[in-house]
């Protein structure tokens, strides 16, 4: 028989046990709740990417870059608050030399106008459904007219394949073909070659006319009279675009090339490092970016070349591979969207080319639909700031 004490006794550790049985689960549940707030913040943070990174088929405004800055563009919406510093467009410069913007364009498609426009690879832009070959000619249209409108008497070369059959609009342009391998995979190798051979032409015209090349992306938008380079700094053979990019300080979407004889062989020479650097060095990358990676090899290869030069926003010429190159700041002479966001804080003021550059084709198509409708630059380049940081479908 239990006595009252034993009994106590009992009743008092079967209480103990109790407590010792929850113990763990006192423990435990502080690293479960954890653990469910680690899960539900990990699943957030992994479709936050999924829904930034999707690409539009519709314009989208985010505030803008450069608020502050005083040197840059601020607008409320698409409308300018500050001007920008235009040059007046339809005065020659000095020497009243012309230029001519050239570009390499070649259209892919095996499949014919109408069989694209019964699928789903259309794009609509505006009141327009383009195909994929259809977008592209918009796109080469829209770079002919951004310069007809900022550099009236400028004209266009587009250097193309023999077979391609274009759909040119401007009145301003004049196709020609030059024979070579455009396919996508080797197509920024024949870009170089293109542009050799388009020179080594020039050469053998040598009728007495200066006239300066500028040769560029087909994406680009002059927004302003960039002929005054040839004249600002009237010593330099060939000119590039650089920025603050450790891996990628040079763009080739922009090389501009003096119109006199000696700037044309100069030049010619000095792609033909460029070409023979890409053809030895970097033909795992003739797709994309292998010029560039040329560029910058035939560039930094000079022994006295300071690549610390490449971080402050300032023009500057050096002596390379016999042509005396002029080093352009990519904020005013090839400006995009992404790193007006980024390292350019803002559209300065006194920008001259806006590159469309990736997925951001449409915003170039809705740019030039924009101007169309205002006939005012600057409101139009609100419209890139507030747009530029999205990718889009094309």
């Amino acid at each position: 028989m239990v006595s009252r004490r034993d009994y106590r006794s009992l009743r008092s550790c079967t209480g103990w046990r109790r407590f010792l049985l929850l113990v763990p689960v006192l423990v435990v549940l502080p690293h479960l709740s954890s653990l469910v707030d680690y899960s539900s913040s990990t699943r957030a943070k992994n479709e936050a990417p999924n829904t930034r990174n999707k690409k539009l088929d519709h314009l989208v405004l985010v505030p803008d870059s450069g608020v502050g800055f005083p040197d840059r563009l601020h607008c409320r919406g698409t409308k300018a608050l500050t001007k920008t510093h235009t040059t007046t467009s339809h005065v020659s410069g000095a020497a009243g030399n012309g230029v001519s913007f050239v570009t390499v364009f070649t259209v892919y498609n095996n499949t014919s106008v109408s069989d694209l426009k019964s699928s789903n690879m259309v794009s609509v832009v505006g009141n327009v459904t383009y195909s994929k070959p259809e977008r592209s000619m918009a796109v080469l249209n829209a770079f002919a007219y951004f310069i007809q409108v900022s550099m009236p008497k400028s004209s266009v070369v587009i250097l193309t394949d023999p077979a391609s059959q274009l759909s040119i609009q401007a009145s301003n342009v004049m196709v020609e073909p030059i024979p070579g391998d455009y396919s996508r995979a080797n197509l920024m190798l024949q870009r170089i070659r293109s542009y050799i051979t388009f020179l080594e032409m020039k050469l053998e015209e040598n009728d007495g006319v200066i006239n300066h090349y500028i040769f560029t992306d087909s994406d680009i938008a002059v927004v302003d009279n960039i002929e005054t380079i040839f004249d600002k700094h009237p010593n330099f053979h060939i000119a590039l675009t650089f920025r603050n990019n450790k891996d990628q300080p040079l763009n080739s979407g922009f090389i501009a090339v003096r119109g006199t004889r000696e700037g044309i062989i100069r030049a010619k020479i000095f792609l033909e490092q460029v070409l023979k650097a890409y053809k030895t060095k970097y033909m795992k990358a003739s797709r994309m970016l292998g010029d560039q990676l040329a560029l910058v090899w035939v560039v930094k290869s000079h022994p006295s070349f300071d690549a610390k030069r490449f971080t402050k926003p300032q023009a500057f010429t050096q002596e390379i591979a016999g042509a005396s190159v002029l080093f352009l700041p990519c904020a005013l002479y090839n400006w995009t969207p992404p790193e007006g966001a980024g390292q350019f804080h803002g559209l300065p003021l006194d920008v001259k080319i806006v590159h469309f550059k990736g997925s951001r084709k449409r915003l170039m198509l809705e740019a030039w639909n924009f101007y169309k409708s205002t006939s005012n630059i600057p409101d139009m380049l609100c419209l890139v700031l507030g747009s530029g940081r999205t990718k889009y479908d094309f």
